[in-house]
């Protein structure tokens, strides 16, 4: 039995092995089309035989997650950027298997890969959703004493504080499963393109395929061949996602080569430590104006994941912020401190066009999203009255359209389904995917919801005290569980988790509901944004792994076990590593700047009525009108040629509360993606993989770093 084809189904099999490993042959006969799904229903009846949840596929899962945890800790103290690295763990989750298959009792399934991104993701999130690269950097040295701070967390307080907000969002998300993923079909480009890169590695991407095209709209179109249809550089596609488009449509010799990307990968995990702050553009311009390059290997990997709409917006962003603001801020004497100084100089000045303009952005996008189920629910409670239809049943339908829906005829080929079964009026919700016993039940999730927003509500009481009033952080749990739907669906439908405009809706809320003159309002005003967008976070990406999984045959219910697991180490990890960070190197200083620190102090100061400097009002009110109007435009513009041309505010908004080094860095990447993309019209595959193995390769290199750091610590 080959490695690579047997890992599909459990051995023993032998018409189903033997289907698998005819898999990649041309069969073009009915017979044979309906011994491939044969083989599918096969794997998707037996996934809940221990296939789906394995020990080892969770040890692995750990361990590549705790990897992905230090390098997102470290990448998000300096800029605040993460990623979840979901197809960089099922890349090293393979490679780890196939390493060991010789010594495996079963073979490596694609079922379990699923568990392992799920639980790697889970572990390696938790920087952001527990708030270590923004809130708790302001909460613990950007308080001032008028505040009630700066607070002085230990490690326990620390662990507490996560473990407390890194599983309500898991579990409220379970729910939300059966509408967006299997009625409203969301596409969840991130979750859909791990799955081509997993039926890839595992020689089932037809499969995939097949399965994506039953659903709504799997990316951008379908081409006459049945294959993925190329994505331009350019468009709706998120920076995690823009260029996996493809990854779907690779050729046979692509997918028997998953060796030299494993190589690839391993190699450019070693590399020489990057030198920082080079003067490109001369001593006089990076002395006084901060215009240095930083060449690090990770950045223009970040770059290269992000693609080059993303950054060429960024570096809009930081022209205009330090090519034209912060000297116009310096010699008007708006901002007369140095130009490095967040309190006083153009650095901290320009901080409040930027929160401006994320605002401004974040409250159109957040309202257009919801302003469109309630479009749609208006549109067809008018069809149903016009075809004379008053049935109180149709008041309660749920929103989402099925237009467009493909699924597979009985030989295999796409055939449109009967428009009547899904887009009457009077059809019900389609039936489950997986048996009742392969989903979490409505008993847990009940008792699950209610038991971890309980100890959301304790651990906040046990770690702040009297800080923060009780009806305070209920509201905040209840508003986070709102807004994380809102999450959820801009994940499903732009591949972008708006949770930094979910976490600033939340801050302008409690601004509203906590009197200013409380002295701990903007200690409140945080840990309510904090909340926030644990929930959404984690909500997100629970679903993302839900589509991953509902594409291969996985059991949600052991996605769900996986993503809970997963939380509780990455909590109790992600605190470790951000007090071991703290301990080691000044916070914030030059190489961790918490940029994202000072955007939560600053908007929860702006919020509940703190003072701005001379003239950032007029220019941050100037910016948040032009850029509502560039959001408007955008979402008006969507798959218009024109609409990359308008840029983007979060991303021009993000380039500018970056220092230029780092934005730099990330152009050169997302220009070498389009390079290799576009103009060589290459396979994305291996540039993905250099790119994931830039950023991993930093990451552990950092973990050396800081072990080195800490025994000089010591030894002081």
């Amino acid at each position: 039995m080959a490695p690579d084809r047997g890992s599909l189904l459990r051995p023993g099999v032998e018409d189903a092995v033997d289907i698998t490993e005819n898999h990649e042959d041309a069969m073009d006969t009915q017979q044979q089309r309906r011994r491939r799904s044969d083989a599918r229903k096969y794997l998707a009846e037996h996934a809940a035989e221990g296939q789906s949840f394995t020990v080892r596929s969770v040890v692995v899962g750990i361990g590549v997650g705790i990897i992905i945890c230090f390098s997102n800790m470290y990448f998000g103290l300096q800029t605040g950027w993460i990623s979840g690295m979901t197809m960089p763990s099922s890349l090293i989750g393979f490679a780890v298997f196939k390493t060991f298959a010789k010594h495996l009792s079963y073979p490596f399934t694609p079922v379990e890969n699923v568990l392992v991104q799920t639980v790697a993701g889970a572990v390696g999130t938790m920087p952001l959703a527990c708030g270590f690269v923004g809130v708790m950097p302001a909460l613990e040295y950007l308080l001032t004493s008028d505040e009630n701070g700066p607070l002085g967390l230990g490690i326990k307080q620390l662990m507490i504080w996560s473990l407390g907000v890194c599983f309500f969002g898991v579990v409220f998300a379970v729910p939300l499963r059966r509408e967006v993923i299997i009625r409203e079909r969301l596409k969840f480009p991130s979750g859909t393109a791990t799955a081509l890169m997993i039926g890839v590695l595992h020689g089932d991407s037809k499969a995939v395929a097949n399965k994506e095209r039953e659903n709504r709209d799997q990316l951008t179109s379908l081409m006459p061949d049945g294959g993925l249809a190329s994505r331009d550089s350019v468009g709706d596609v998120s920076p995690q996602t823009e260029e996996t488009s493809r990854v779907g449509s690779l050729s046979p010799d692509a997918r028997s080569s998953w060796k030299a990307k494993v190589k690839l990968l391993t190699l450019t995990s070693y590399f020489i430590p990057a030198l920082r702050d080079l003067p490109v553009f001369g001593l006089p311009l990076a002395r006084t104006w901060l215009w240095t390059l930083n060449p690090s290997p990770a950045y223009v990997g970040q770059g290269i994941i992000m693609g080059p709409t993303t950054t060429l917006h960024m570096l809009l962003g930081a022209v205009v912020g330090w090519g034209v603001l912060s000297p116009l801020a310096k010699s008007k004497g708006w901002a007369p401190g140095p130009v490095s100084n967040w309190e006083h100089g153009s650095k901290g000045w320009i901080v409040w066009v930027s929160l401006a303009i994320m605002l401004a952005d974040s409250l159109i996008s957040l309202s257009w999203l919801t302003g469109q189920p309630l479009i749609g629910y208006c549109r067809r409670r008018r069809r149903s009255v016009d075809a004379g239809n008053k049935s109180w049943r149709s008041l309660f339908r749920p929103w989402g359209s099925t237009e467009g829906y493909r699924a597979l005829a009985s030989d295999g080929s796409v055939s449109e389904l009967d428009e009547t079964r899904y887009s009457s009026e009077d059809s019900d919700m389609p039936e489950d995917d997986v048996p009742p016993e392969h989903l979490v039940g409505t008993r847990t999730v009940i008792i699950g919801l209610i038991a971890s927003i309980l100890f959301c509500i304790g651990t906040i009481r046990f770690v702040f005290g009297e800080l923060v009033p009780m009806y305070a952080t209920v509201t905040a749990v209840i508003l986070a569980l709102l807004l994380s739907i809102m999450g959820v669906r801009a994940l499903g439908e732009t591949d972008l988790n708006p949770v930094s405009g979910i976490s600033k809706l939340t801050q302008l809320f409690f601004s509203l509901i906590i009197p200013q003159s409380n002295r701990n309002s903007v200690l409140i005003n945080l840990i309510a944004g904090a909340v926030s967008e644990a929930g959404a976070q984690e909500a997100g990406d629970l679903m993302q792994d839900l589509k991953t999984g509902h594409l291969l045959g996985a059991v949600p219910k052991a996605q769900f076990h996986g993503q809970l697991i997963g939380s509780f180490v990455g909590a109790i990890t992600s605190a470790a590593v951000y007090k071991l960070y703290t301990t080691v190197y000044p916070i914030p200083g030059d190489l961790f700047q918490v940029p994202t620190a000072y955007v939560w102090i600053f908007t929860a100061r702006l919020v509940t009525g703190k003072g701005l400097p001379p003239m950032a009002r007029e220019w941050a009110s100037g910016a948040a009108v032009l850029f509502a109007v560039g959001t408007c435009a955008r979402l008006a513009g969507k798959g218009k040629r024109w609409h990359c041309l308008i840029p983007s505010g979060i991303a021009v908004a993000v380039g500018m509360y970056n220092v230029p080094s780092f934005t730099l860095a990330r152009a050169v990447g997302g220009l070498l993606s389009w390079y290799w993309r576009s103009y060589r019209r290459r396979e994305e595959t291996p540039v993905i993989v250099l790119a994931s193995g830039l950023i991993l390769g930093e990451g552990v290199v950092s973990i050396a770093s800081l072990v080195l750091a800490s025994l000089k610590v010591a030894h002081l």
